[in-house]
């Protein structure tokens, strides 16, 4: 079980986030942003790792994170992504989006640009200026997309005061989060159950391909991009379910994967050892799943301090005419590879795990409970 250290901050975490390390550095990642909600004061701060490893009163390891600065954030944060080194881009609940520059010198964040209504209801029974929360943001310099409660989409560029492009009534229903799949398309979840994608090469306002769930409108809160293979994709929703898909194929997932007891809020393929995946939920756990074919007979249990308990993969479609080394494992269904290792990180449970990042060796997470555990040490 790898080593992971809590500290306590005094303030509900929804979003936490490495600081990319420069290209071609050897260091692992050191410093990470977060994101608060329902406090009085919400704030989005920056923090070193600093020593790791001080024994608290209870005998559990104490993280001796240093918070290097932060500041004053209007609205909860839903979302919060750096856009380069220096520069963090936050979500509102105010349907604000905000770029923070982060000066090392002196060790502040200020704002650097401002969209304060990037998200707002229109129609009948709308207020003339009702603010809707943006619910995510994707970056890809120089180009930062927002989707929102609204149904709206926004195409904004660093230093350009208006929008690019937006797409007004891209969805009917809550869109709850975005990611690229390529330069030009963008893939989105929505809260009944719908996978959209979008590609900014066309003019008009619908969507190049739609997938979703038969059946059951589940909301899906979550979505990443495999960092490879950039047509497989995961998503989380309400039913704690892990759905894998290939939107090269069908409209439906890959796998249903049977996973969390509440909501998944939170899901990351490591990005440079994508046969491992995280996920976070409101039922207060972390889990690391390890689909990689180097494990040996993988028990397709679950261990948490020395308790298993059975898991369920549930396979779809049957895609045995692919070539099998050209498939992500993430996609194969052959009967003897269906077997995925998950370990939960947590020592105990929490309060919901509201957000999660991985980056290298490192893993950060903040929760209800106003903790933040991180771990330096993933794969050791």
């Amino acid at each position: 079980m790898e080593e992971i250290y809590a500290k306590f901050v005094s303030q509900k975490i929804s979003k936490t986030r490495w600081r990319p390390v420069p290209s071609g550095s050897l260091q692992p990642a050191e410093t990470f942003a977060t994101g608060s909600w329902d406090n009085e004061e919400n704030r989005v701060l920056l923090w070193s790792t600093g020593d790791l490893g001080n024994l608290d009163s209870d005998g559990g390891f104490e993280g001796d994170h240093q918070l290097l600065c932060g500041i004053r954030h209007h609205g909860d944060v839903m979302d919060l992504q750096f856009f380069d080194q220096e520069r963090i881009v936050a979500a509102s609940s105010t349907g604000c989006v905000t770029v923070f520059l982060h000066h090392p010198n002196n060790q502040t964040l200020s704002v650097s640009q401002q969209w304060t209504t990037a998200h707002f209801h229109t129609g009948p029974g709308s207020p003339s200026c009702s603010t809707a929360p943006c619910t995510g943001v994707v970056c890809n310099s120089p180009e930062i997309v927002t989707v929102g409660e609204d149904g709206r989409i926004n195409l904004f560029r660093v230093d350009h005061k208006e929008a690019v492009r937006t797409i007004d009534n891209a969805d009917s229903s809550t869109l709850h989060a975005v990611t690229f799949l390529r330069t030009p398309e963008i893939l989105t979840v929505n809260s009944i159950g719908q996978l959209k994608i979008w590609d900014f090469r066309q003019q008009g306002n619908e969507p190049s391909q739609i997938l979703s769930l038969t059946g059951d409108r589940v909301p899906l809160h979550c979505v990443d991009r495999h960092p490879n293979q950039q047509h497989v994709v995961a998503t989380g929703g309400q039913d704690g379910m892990l759905s894998i898909w290939d939107v090269r194929q069908g409209t439906m997932p890959v796998s249903l994967l049977k996973a969390h007891e509440a909501e998944m809020w939170e899901v990351h393929f490591h990005p440079s050892n994508p046969d491992h995946l995280f996920t976070c939920s409101e039922d207060g756990s972390l889990w690391h799943w390890d689909a990689s074919t180097d494990v040996p007979e993988k028990s397709s249990l679950f261990h948490q301090g020395g308790r298993n308990s059975t898991f369920l993969s549930h396979s779809i479609s049957n895609q045995a005419n692919v070539h099998q080394s050209l498939i992500s494992s993430w996609l194969s269904t052959d009967p003897g590879r269906d077997r995925i290792e998950i370990t939960s990180l947590l020592p105990n449970r929490t309060l919901s795990v509201n957000s999660l990042d991985v980056l290298g060796p490192c893993l950060v997470c903040g929760t209800d409970s106003e903790a933040i555990y991180v771990t330096r040490q993933l794969f050791s």
